[in-house]
């Protein structure tokens, strides 16, 4: 048995013995140990909100700053940012980072929303909730949250008709789930299942509970029928389990009357191109001077264009801004910081296993070309042909690290090997490679010719938001030209480009490599079998793993086979050597076979952060998965120094 407790559960432990005691010339005497939020101080008065010490669960997390090298803070300020596309605001469930359990900064789980996590076997998981946790509407945060999940959602067919999640799924095994009293809740499986904690502590989370003192009142079970029928008639849906998905969008973060545990929680309708989030009033963690987090008031996320953030933060038009930006928007950055812009540029690490990669389509739906992109040898002669070096110093001055698609220095799993196979640039073997697929007949301009006589043509389709994208794209189609293969390249929008790779409709895309580029023994390899259709190179292999056969293709390739037994023998294994092992081989096995044809990696992102907002780290990691962008850094500790001017 093993309990995974975080590093402030001893200072919790102490601040429930003995109450926090804050700095008298912060409060009035003969208070609570907690300060009121001046943010909620009429609805406190008016009685609208209970006073604070009602608000937190018996045992918060109590977050002492000065023992991680921070400042504490002071409350309020509205903090602005940008997103492109208005579905972006699901980014503040990313950076709020509230989840059962999480990172902290040195990358180790721990408990959060969850007061502890006892694991007997590596198969049992007993979750303990905290005591008194309440919703962004003051309702208990229980285990009957977990329980409606389970039975009224999973496993529901009207909501799921898959059943659960595949992440539930151990070789096929669904776990006993057991709700022994309001604040414990137990998933049990036969055999150890490593990977649970890890997918829960996700960027986006699978959100294993749900509100669901909200949610009955548009399920059908539970619902008044009368009341329900008016309600599916006025939002112009065919049933009830429509209505009720409309309304569970705990991720896109879109629907102000669904109850949160987020540090904020929208305050609007999101019918114009400015959202705004207001501080959660039942947020569960507090610093160690009794200060409820988060410590910003208000967060404002405006919806620009995809060229207009960079020209925005450079105007002082963003206190915290990543997500849009990218390193050619560094000399513009760098040069209003120095002409007294009112922010500094911060440049951290990229944590993306490679910041361009290209995707051939194995499930590719024409029969012709099928059969090329799953010979080894195209993949190679496409990367071979890519001059890397080039690319690095035209688009990254030469800072980027030009290989495969393959674990960071930063991971025990970094290989020079690995990062060079077949990533040299070398034309010769290319294209002997290609003469050896029998593609030797060519048109007068080089071009050479397929089987059937036409031009060998290859169509990438991109996202179009990346303008270094399209820079790599047209540097690689000159040096494709130069052994025989053409090029086009195809911008659609995100959304369109997904549903093409999705359905075969995709010949080759463009998108970042996997997003975890650290990972260790404990990290699932799920990304590295084809288990998601989210991989863009077998899309089809995906839907047919997260669909139980329902959807999609069986694997058919020999090493795609081998990648999936060795995510199983991961999945089984509770011995981290055996881990280390499966995580080795398959690594290899990528940089071997190019599944995902990585270009470059380690490319920094600049972060653009007020001279006024504190607690933000210079040095980092920009990482989706695991970190979460800004989340593991623990936005909501955030703070202005300048308050009492906004």
């Amino acid at each position: 048995m093993m309990r995974i407790l975080q590093p402030v559960a001893l200072l919790l432990a102490a601040a429930i013995a003995s109450p926090v005691v804050a700095d008298p010339d912060m409060r009035p005497p003969n208070t609570s140990p907690y300060h009121e939020s001046e943010f909620w101080e009429d609805q406190v008065k008016y009685g609208i909100l209970p006073p604070i010490e009602q608000r937190l669960p018996e045992q918060p997390i109590v977050v002492d700053l000065a023992a991680k090298g921070r400042k504490f803070g002071q409350q309020g300020g509205t903090l602005r940012t940008m997103i492109t596309r208005s579905k972006d605001i699901r980014q503040m469930v990313v950076y709020g980072y509230a989840r059962l359990v999480g990172y902290d900064e040195d990358y180790n789980l721990v408990p959060d929303l969850l007061q502890d996590v006892i694991v007997t076997e590596g198969r049992i998981f007993t979750l303990k909730l905290r005591k008194g946790h309440k919703w962004s509407d003051g309702k208990p945060f229980t285990s009957d949250d977990f329980r409606y999940w389970w039975q009224d959602i999973a496993n529901n067919k009207n909501l799921s008709p898959s059943g659960p999640p595949s992440f539930m799924r151990l070789d096929g095994e669904l776990p006993r789930v057991r709700f022994p009293d309001e604040t414990t809740v137990i998933f049990e499986w036969s055999k150890p299942n490593p990977g649970f904690l890890v997918r829960l502590a996700q960027a986006r989370p699978p959100f294993i509970y749900r509100p669901a003192h909200y949610l009955r009142q548009f399920h059908k079970v539970y619902a008044d029928p009368q009341s329900l029928a008016k309600q599916i008639a006025k939002k112009k849906v065919r049933s009830w389990a429509a209505l009720h998905n409309k309304r569970d969008n705990m991720y896109k973060f879109n629907n102000p009357g669904l109850p949160t545990l987020q540090p904020w929680i929208p305050a609007d309708t999101g019918k114009d191109s400015r959202r705004q989030f207001v501080r959660n009033p039942f947020f569960h963690r507090v610093d160690s001077r009794g200060w409820q987090l988060p410590y910003i008031d208000t967060v404002e996320m405006s919806i620009v264009g995809k060229g207009l953030v960079a020209a925005k933060s450079n105007a002082g038009e963003a206190d915290l801004q990543a997500r849009g930006l990218n390193f050619q928007n560094v000399p513009i950055l760098k040069k209003g910081e120095m002409e007294g812009g009112n922010y500094r540029l911060n440049l951290w690490q990229n944590g993306s296993a490679s910041q361009i990669a290209i995707y051939p389509n194995l499930n590719f739906s024409n029969a012709k070309w099928h059969k090329v992109l799953r010979d080894i040898r195209f993949r190679k002669a496409l990367s071979l042909s890519i001059d890397r070096v080039l690319i690095n110093r035209v688009l990254y001055f030469g800072l980027a690290v030009e290989g495969n698609m393959t674990a960071l220095p930063a991971s025990p799993f970094f290989s020079e090997e690995n990062l060079h196979k077949n990533a040299q640039f070398d034309p010769a073997e290319a294209n002997r490679l290609l003469d050896e697929m029998g593609f030797t007949k060519r048109l007068g301009n080089g071009q050479r010719l397929m089987p059937d006589g036409l031009p060998l043509q290859v169509l990438i389709e991109t996202a179009g938001e990346r303008q270094e994208v399209e820079s790599a794209l047209q540097i690689i189609t000159d040096n494709w030209r130069d052994i025989g293969i053409g090029l086009t390249i195809r911008p659609l929008d995100r959304d369109i480009l997904r549903q093409h790779v999705f359905s075969g409709r995709t010949m080759m895309s463009v998108w970042y490599g996997w997003d975890n580029g650290i990972p260790t023994p404990d990290t699932p390899p799920d990304y590295l079998a084809p288990r998601a259709q989210e991989f863009f190179s077998w899309p089809k292999w995906g839907q047919y793993y997260q669909t139980g056969g329902k959807a999609g293709e069986p694997v058919d390739m020999p090493e795609a086979k081998r990648l999936l037994e060795l995510a199983a023998i991961w999945e089984a294994s509770t011995d981290t050597d055996t881990k280390s092992q499966v995580w080795r081989e398959m690594l290899k096995i990528h940089a071997e076979q190019l599944f995902g044809i990585g270009i470059l990696a380690e490319a920094p992102q600049p972060v653009v952060v007020s001279r006024h907002l504190e607690n933000v780290p210079q040095k980092a990691l920009w990482a989706w998965d695991p970190g979460a962008h800004f989340g593991i850094h623990r936005m909501d500790e955030f703070f202005f120094n300048n308050v009492e001017d906004d």
